[in-house]
């Protein structure tokens, strides 16, 4: 099957969120980043990347990806006929960097194809139709007893695993606490690199916690430094923002410097790197999980889709609407047992209501083929 893509729509965002995002970067009241739409042979696919307001996750913001999507990515996508949602890949190699704004476009097309062979994203993926595990994720919360709440609430819910931000001033002793109140709950830690080569005494302290993980504790670029602290600890390091691309990911297994993987699609740049960063993951023995930017409906989706796949061996960062906003462009998302979605099926992707979509648009445009 070719298509030829004749339009694209891009809406940049801001979603407000119920309770803010807070974290080692800083806190975020709203989820902002770019919806986007690619349209071909009378069928469309959506896309979502969420980099956030700020360059403090990544060097992207919710700006920068509407500007480069909408003055160099679609221009590219513009009129190209492609065979398979592969082909989009090598059309933006010219453009450095950017991987948001390249994965929300790759993310419409993927939609696009499935929506085109009536089939679901996850066959489309090669995964497996069938229920996949969300874990429970809380960032810094106004007072440990709120956390605490939260934390038993999580466990009475029945996730399997939970997930704690940690920063510097919150994380020993409430990772203590936390773990004391519920022994027999799986946790890990997250420090979205908010800490140094300085810190190892703390790491050794986490390291005495029965943590499943300690996820991105040093710095974006410092692979070495993570090979050094896994040297030092039993706790597996887990590299979320370090993995950018797959080259990333080779220079970390040759130097050792993790023994879990993180993987999403607006850091990696798109469906296609995320699925192959997974290969790499399981030939090289190391357990992957999927993570997210708190995404709408549309990302979450893609998601979920991305989970189907049989290395995904730890619970993802799966949201239902619910556990973060109070309404979404999509409507809402729920699990589809336990704490568990199922994959959309053929003809099942979400897609944003129009009115709710330009309520939380902050600007937009439509670019098309000419005649």
């Amino acid at each position: 099957m070719t298509l030829r893509i004749d339009t694209v729509r891009i809406h940049r965002v801001a979603r407000p969120l119920r309770y803010p995002w807070r974290t080692a970067y800083g806190e975020d009241p709203s989820i902002d980043g770019i919806i986007v739409e690619v349209c071909a042979g009378g069928h469309s696919g959506w896309g979502e990347a969420a980099p956030l307001h700020a360059p403090t996750y990544s060097p992207e913001t919710a700006g920068t990806c509407f500007h480069v999507a909408r003055d160099f990515l679609a221009p590219r996508l513009l009129g190209a006929r492609l065979e398979h949602p592969t082909d989009v890949g090598p059309l933006f190699d010219l453009f450095r960097g950017n991987p948001f704004a390249k994965s929300a476009l790759e993310m419409a097309v993927w939609n696009l194809f499935a929506q085109a062979r009536n089939i679901s994203l996850a066959a489309l993926l090669g995964g497996k139709e069938q229920p996949v595990e969300a874990g429970a994720d809380f960032g810094v919360q106004d007072s440990l007893d709120m956390l605490l709440d939260k934390v038993g609430q999580a466990t009475d819910d029945g996730f399997s695993r939970i997930k704690l931000k940690i920063r510097p001033g919150w994380d020993r002793d409430v990772v203590r606490a936390v773990c004391e109140a519920f022994p027999r709950q799986t946790f890990h830690v997250d420090c979205n690199a908010g800490y140094g080569r300085d810190d190892l005494a703390l790491m050794r302290q986490l390291d005495g916690f029965g943590l499943a993980m300690i996820e991105q504790p040093f710095g974006t670029r410092d692979l070495i430094d993570h090979a050094w602290l896994q040297e030092r600890i039993g706790t597996p390091v887990c590299l979320d923002e370090s993995v950018t691309s797959v080259h990333d990911f080779e220079q970390a297994l040759a130097i050792r410097a993790c023994r879990m993987l993180n993987i999403k699609i607006g850091r990696t740049g798109g469906i296609a790197t995320a699925v192959r960063l997974h290969d790499m993951a399981r030939d090289a023995g190391i357990p992957c999980w999927v993570g997210s930017m708190l995404e709408s409906g549309v990302g979450m989706s893609a998601l979920i889709a991305l989970a189907s796949l049989p290395n995904f061996a730890y619970p993802g960062d799966l949201f239902p609407t619910a556990a973060h906003y109070d309404s979404d462009i999509t409507g809402p998302l729920s699990f589809s047992e336990g704490c568990r979605f199922m994959p959309a099926g053929a003809g099942e992707t979400p897609i944003p209501d129009i009115a709710r979509l330009d309520a939380v648009t902050v600007e937009s445009c439509s670019l098309e083929t000419r005649p």
